[in-house]
């Protein structure tokens, strides 16, 4: 059998947190790191801008909305490595207009004053099929291939904390359920987008923000998933958790945040790296280095 580089891979890593993260699992990680992005340019440019600073990332292209594009990630992994031993999740897009980025509490005003409803509806559609979709066929692709104390960190927001509270009642049981199932989520993501599209999303007791219910979408799926890592690879001794960078300074977040892409990357890059001799976080959101109660 081929003795393998370990690796850790990074998506939507060319800016921001996700480049943040990146960097500093460079330093940190005793193996390869892949540095994806959707544009090659952009991600070539990453690397060649972290290979100046004395690191040695690689680079793979990857749009997370397109099947052919993960699934050629996925040959690539399984020819070079036979396998993956971290991976982090961070690729997501925003909803509001790329001028004038939210403030904190802003997540819950959508669709902003003035807003085209048709245009807002194909935003909310947006950041459905990217934040949540496209995670869960990262993760259906490439958790097959995670090795034994592999460790796997998807990038959610507070913000689904905050979403969570501001769902009906019945939508808040079903989403902290300990049993609901992978296709059950994806029924209720779809809903939202349908209830949405007819104007009736607030009535039917969801929070009136497409990223934060693609973000509610992000938590729950990872719950999910290190339930059935639990019961199908439980020797494996592998960890998956949904993480908050916190708010940080980003083209998405805006100049007004609170943290820095570095600070943002604390907590994603703690869980990517935790030993293998450690029994947990698993199946948990963190922040700060804490868990936070679902």
């Amino acid at each position: 059998m081929p003795s393998y580089n370990r690796v850790a891979l990074v998506t939507g890593a060319n800016k921001g947190i996700g480049f943040a993260i990146t960097r500093d699992l460079c330093r940190k990680f005793p193996g390869d790191v892949v540095l994806t992005a959707r544009d090659e340019a952009r991600g070539r440019a990453a690397v060649q801008q972290l290979q100046a600073e004395g690191l040695s990332p690689r680079f793979h292209q990857l749009d997370i909305d397109n099947p052919q594009s993960i699934c050629a990630l996925r040959d690539f992994l399984r020819k070079e490595y036979g396998g993956l031993d971290v991976l982090v999740n961070n690729a997501g897009i925003g909803t509001w207009p790329k001028n004038k980025p939210p403030g904190k509490r802003d997540f819950f005003k959508e669709p902003q004053p003035g807003t085209d409803l048709n245009h807002f509806h194909i935003q909310r559609e947006a950041a459905m099929k990217t934040n949540f979709f496209g995670t869960q066929a990262v993760c259906t692709e490439l958790l097959p291939l995670i090795k034994t104390q592999g460790r796997v960190v998807n990038v959610s927001s507070l913000i689904s904390l905050e979403a969570l509270k501001n769902c009906s009642p019945e939508l808040r049981q079903k989403f902290r359920s300990e049993t609901i199932t992978e296709e059950e989520l994806v029924g209720l993501m779809n809903k939202f987008v349908e209830d949405a599209k007819e104007g009736v999303h607030e009535k039917e007791g969801w929070p009136n923000s497409a990223y934060a219910v693609s973000k509610i979408g992000v938590t729950v799926l990872s719950r999910i998933y290190a339930r059935k890592l639990n019961e199908e690879r439980r020797g494996d001794k592998i960890l998956l958790n949904a993480c908050c960078p916190g708010w940080v300074r980003t083209d998405m977040a805006g100049p007004k945040a609170t943290k820095s892409p570095e600070e943002g990357a604390e907590t994603p890059v703690y869980l990517a790296l935790l030993t293998p001799d450690a029994e947990g976080p698993h199946g948990q959101f963190v922040q700060d280095k804490k868990v936070e109660q679902w």
